[in-house]
């Protein structure tokens, strides 16, 4: 039988030490601690950090063609061995805020640690460009923009569809997009990368969704009855967004999110970084707006 005494003494020492790694208490720093945000400078300049990222997880919205759910499995927890670890299961590379690479899209072109990591930063611009239930951003649309697309920009458009970001249907089969002739103009522009609030940097029936073999085969009669128009009159090509983009040496992010409606209409600092992953055809990026604060 264990004494009051010795209950007591072992009381007092889990108050004065962490047993996970016998730490006195007022070694470690508290939970919160860890959540506080910090003033920041980058070369020597106050800067506001904006989160234009969706959270990658378990439960986030897959891509109508993905097979099995995001899987995270704890292979060491804290009651066993005193830390924590995870591994991430079934996912590929391209759900949450994700850039693709020309591998992706093309045989023979570079992969993911083939793409010079200074293509995923640099100055550019948050514009916004509404847009409904399967419009299309054009070059007039990218022409007018606030503020203005200069050369070598990175141009993150936003059309308002980020707020659907669900397993929905109207997230992904009924999203806006860009086509041919606006990944022409970014290319003629020489942007430096592009990113959308969307499903895909191109519109949903220049995808899979639409394009043969149709995972959607339904909406191309859907189509037709709204606008009178055939789909593969409209949307003749598989993907050309990411195709032209890419090959041309622009990176693209899919589902930009998060904080994006804070970013709108600044002119800022953008980095995107994906993963260093050996032959990889995309990664999840944590996509930041950096504006300085004056």
């Amino acid at each position: 039988m264990v004494s009051c005494e010795h209950i007591e003494e072992r009381e007092k020492l889990e108050k004065s030490v962490y047993l996970h790694g016998m730490l006195p208490v007022e070694c470690l720093g508290k939970p919160d601690d860890a959540k506080q945000k910090k003033p920041t400078s980058l070369l020597g300049r106050n800067v506001e950090v904006i989160d234009m990222t969706h959270g990658f997880g378990t439960g986030v919205p897959l891509w109508p063609y993905a097979k099995e759910d995001v899987r995270e499995e704890r292979i060491r927890y804290h009651a066993q061995a005193r830390v924590r670890t995870a591994v991430i299961r079934n996912h590929n590379m391209h759900l949450a805020t994700h850039c693709d690479t020309p591998l992706h899209v093309e045989e023979g072109y570079p992969s993911l640690d083939e793409v010079p990591i200074e293509r995923y930063m640099g100055k550019g611009v948050v514009v916004d460009i509404p847009k409904k239930k399967w419009g299309v951003v054009t070059p007039e649309d990218l022409e007018k923009a606030e503020p203005s697309i200069e050369q070598d920009d990175i141009v993150i458009i936003h059309t308002g569809w980020h707020a659907f970001w669900s397993d929905s249907l109207k997230y992904y089969a009924y999203a806006p997009g860009l086509y041919k002739d606006a990944a022409e103009w970014l290319v003629k522009k020489k942007a430096r990368a592009a990113g959308l609030d969307c499903q895909a940097i191109d519109h949903p029936l220049g995808t899979r969704i639409a394009q043969p073999p149709p995972l959607m085969p339904w909406l191309l009669e859907q189509y037709k009855n709204e606008t009178g128009h055939e789909v593969y009159q409209d949307f003749p090509y598989w993907e050309p967004t990411t195709r032209i983009l890419t090959t041309h040496g622009i990176p693209n992010w899919e589902n930009v999110g998060g904080d994006i409606d804070k970013a709108l209409g600044k002119r800022c600092t953008i980095m995107g970084v994906p993963v260093k992953w050996l032959g990889g055809d995309g990664s999840p990026v944590r996509l930041l707006a950096i504006v300085e604060k004056k």
